[in-house]
């Protein structure tokens, strides 16, 4: 079953501007569906089939050429033949038309590079992350609990397809290790990269100490760091900064630690159904990481790059998520995974006003089910998250 991406009307948009637009993102996010429904008339090619990258990487003038006739060409994971975007840039030059190429990589660290050098002012960049509550709610897909959709996730074809969520979610973070990191990165030691994304997985929504991480995988600082910017860039994780802008005070500076899709983290954490979820010690840390992630996703979707922190000084107090549209535009957002509407949720919201001297409206999140929207304290459902984010942009 198609669920509709909220992505696909900026995806058009920008294929009426730019002659090639790269559509990134993690492995089974819905890349190639998306650009497949957006531009059905297109001829579909992928990287991953041998035979054709062979003949591309072996007559690249010769690949072209066989769909010069053609309205367009999806060019599927593409970071399988990088070359190409070389011999790309001489067919835009030569003849500028809209939309020609949609090329589609889960993996940002090598298409970057190469677009960089080649195709800059030629292409366009979307970031497809798994599905949003919309999508689900609009698709009818949303499971009925919080607690099951944080357990299975929001990669799409878990909702397209009657998929075991232990075997499907296993397979996968055995063919990112094996595909991604192990022939495209060259890490050998596959055994330690899996403890190491384990223990990532045990530290979601805390902050990340490298020294640390490190000794518990018994691996180098360095190597720490290289293997969190390799989850990065082939988009586990994501790494929420401190903001730090105009205090005086002393702010912590270490980034927090989130994963895009939260049934990954169930995954590798090994935990066996939802129900576990209600009382399991992760959880509050597992929702604020899953509310971080959706916002990233609007963003995202809107063609736009979320500009989002978090604050925390050194006598302990936070505000889980800081939204910066602009240098004096500031929205806090706290994170509750109470389901019980508490006077608690505005305490350090209030404290942030005081410090930082900022009068606006401030705004909480939670994991029950009814908003409460006083005039200066208002409080979303998360099922309602995306009304929040539509207030907050004014989109």
């Amino acid at each position: 079953m198609f669920i509709k991406r909220e992505a696909e009307d900026h995806l058009l948009g920008l294929a009426k501007q730019f002659p090639v637009i790269a559509v990134l993102g993690p492995r089974q996010s819905g890349k190639t569906t998306l650009a497949k429904k957006a531009f059905p008339d297109y001829v579909y090619v992928s990287m991953e089939n041998l035979g054709i990258r062979r003949q591309a990487q072996e007559d690249p003038q010769g690949f072209f050429a066989t769909y010069a006739d053609k309205p367009g060409v999806i060019i599927d994971e593409i970071q399988e033949a990088p070359e190409l975007f070389s011999y790309m840039q001489g067919i835009v030059d030569e003849s500028y038309r809209p939309g020609r190429f949609i090329v589609t990589g889960s993996q940002n660290f090598l298409l970057h590079e190469k677009i960089t050098q080649t195709l800059a002012g030629r292409i366009a960049l979307l970031t497809l992350l798994p599905l949003t509550i919309d999508e689900l709610k609009q698709a009818q897909m949303l499971p009925e609990t919080l607690e099951q959709l944080l357990f299975k996730g929001c990669y799409p074809r878990l909702y397209a397809e009657p998929f075991n969520i232990h075997q499907w979610l296993s397979q996968y973070i055995s063919t990112y290790v094996e595909k991604d990191v192990r022939q495209v990165l060259q890490i050998n030691d596959v055994l330690a990269f899996q403890k190491f994304i384990t223990l990532c997985a045990a530290r979601v929504g805390n902050l990340l100490n490298y020294a640390n991480l490190a000794r518990d995988c018994d691996i180098s600082p360095n190597t720490a760091k290289a293997w969190i910017s390799i989850l990065e860039t082939s988009y586990i994780i994501t790494l929420l900064q401190p903001y730090n802008k105009n205090f005086n005070k002393r702010i912590v500076k270490s980034p927090k630690l989130y994963f895009y899709d939260t049934g990954l983290v169930c995954e590798l954490l090994g935990i066996q159904n939802a129900n576990d979820l209600h009382t399991h010690p992760i959880r509050g840390a597992l929702f604020e990481s899953f509310i971080v992630s959706q916002v990233y996703k609007y963003r995202f979707n809107q063609g736009e790059k979320p500009h989002l922190y978090f604050w925390r000084d050194t006598q302990g107090h936070e505000i889980d998520c800081i939204i910066e549209k602009s240098f004096k535009d500031i929205v806090p957002v706290e994170i509750k995974s109470s389901m019980t509407l508490s006077k608690d949720f505005f305490k350090e919201l209030k404290t942030w006003n005081t410090i930082s001297q900022q009068t606006g409206q401030t705004y909480a999140v939670y994991a029950g089910k009814n908003n409460f929207l006083g005039t200066h304290e208002q409080t979303y459902a998360w099922v309602h998250l995306q009304e929040l984010l539509k207030k907050i942009y004014g989109t």
